[in-house]
């Protein structure tokens, strides 16, 4: 008798911790009995039959993706609608699944992702076809609803202060009347922006401000605050988050955006803040708008992260084989003081095509700094290294040839 056959899949953008979550499926899935395939580039691969069969690799090979940063079997942002708006998908679903004798299905991603999962699990009723669905979350944007933080978001946490941090160090041994501008991630919340904050010990190290899409910019404000740490400090380190909006709810890089790139192009708000600094006050800032390595840097991931990353995996199968669908593993806070930590079911309902916002708890008082709660927050996240073998003094990784099925 042939084993009972799930596919999992990886879609949206990677984390430094997105493959330890295939890990923990496909570990799961080889001690449960369960023949798992991948799909190549998500749910694009899918549709198109480009499947992998991860049970052909060795269990050596798997252990490998503990240490791998990216999506191994790739990703893409292709989503299905529903039944009534793309029923041509869900028919060409069903011929691919029919054709491998695919009933299980997990999808790993963020809240866009887990929104078509979510209307997947709706596939029998609609399709005559059994097919159980369970989510897996990953994002390092920390937004998704259901989980106290998401995979993923720990370790870009750990990369951005340890980042900022340094940069610190730099501008003192500079002198005085630095200013710095890292932008990060977060195109309608604050997180990322926001873990900068851990780097600091006291008020005086960087960062000294930070800009937040929860909180409207003010020009005349934030010229103020800068003004200030200057004149105390010495220096101003700045992290912006790429979302950061005026009081009309406008992006600042499209608002603005003859003043920047001369068109639109969000992932500009750190060289606007330069411009509005230059223009105002005669200040060059030097602008590092860090991107892709926020979620590429697996050098020193946070074990803390991989961990959590890997028992979402590990928890979908399970429940999977327990006949459960339409629920996404989600992560349950115990307490800070020691981190304790639990895995909880959350409907994919509650989670699909939602956001979560940073808190008003979070944020200080003056818009331009976070709470110790949020620290508390934070911290347990990043704890921990997730060092990868090192060859020739650089991260040795070793991609994975999944062989096609």
């Amino acid at each position: 008798m042939s084993k009972p056959r799930a596919v999992y899949l990886q879609s949206g953008g990677p984390t430094a911790v997105l493959n330890a979550s295939a890990q923990g499926a496909i570990e799961t899935a080889r001690k449960r009995g369960l023949s798992m395939y991948g799909a190549f580039d998500g749910l694009a691969g899918l549709l198109e039959d480009r499947l992998c069969d991860t049970d052909a690799v060795s269990d050596e090979a798997i252990a490998q993706l503990a240490f791998m940063p990216g999506g191994s079997f790739g990703v893409s942002r292709r989503m299905i609608g529903s039944f009534a708006e793309a029923g041509d998908d869900w028919r060409r679903l069903r011929e691919v699944l029919a054709r491998h004798d695919i009933h299980y299905l997990l999808v790993n991603g963020g809240n866009g992702s887990l929104g078509c999962a979510e209307r997947l699990a709706e596939f029998e009723r609609h399709m005559g076809y059994p097919l159980k669905v369970v989510g897996i979350p990953k994002t390092i944007d920390n937004d998704l609803v259901g989980t106290d933080n998401s995979p993923g978001y720990g370790s870009s946490a750990k990369f951005l202060a340890s980042a900022m941090r340094e940069v610190g160090l730099d501008m003192t041994s500079m002198g005085w009347g630095r200013v710095f501008i890292m932008e990060t991630m977060g195109r309608h919340t604050g997180w990322l922006a926001a873990a900068c904050a851990a780097a600091a010990r006291n008020e005086r190290e960087a960062p000294h401000l930070l800009l937040l899409p929860e909180v409207a910019f003010d020009a005349e404000r934030f010229l103020a605050a800068v003004d200030d740490r200057l004149a105390r400090f010495g220096q101003c380190a700045i992290a912006v988050a790429e979302g950061i909006t005026d009081a009309d709810g406008r992006f600042v890089a499209e608002a603005k955006k003859s003043e920047v790139y001369g068109h639109e192009q969000l992932g500009g708000a750190g060289h606007w803040i330069a411009q509005l600094l230059l223009r105002e006050r005669g200040i060059s800032a030097h602008v590092a708008q860090v991107d892709y390595l926020q979620r590429a840097g697996g050098h020193l991931g946070s074990s803390m992260d991989v961990r959590q990353a890997y028992i979402m995996g590990e928890r979908a199968v399970e429940w999977l084989l327990a006949g459960k669908s339409g629920v996404m593993a989600g992560i349950k806070r115990i307490q800070n003081h020691p981190y304790c930590w639990d895995v909880e079911e959350v409907p994919l309902a509650v989670v699909g095509d939602q956001e979560k916002r940073l808190p008003p708890e979070y944020i200080g008082a003056d818009g331009f700094s976070v709470t110790p709660a949020f620290l508390d927050y934070v911290r347990p996240l990043m704890e921990g290294e997730r060092i990868p073998p090192f060859k020739d003094g650089l991260p040795d990784y070793r991609p994975i040839a999944w062989p096609k099925v």
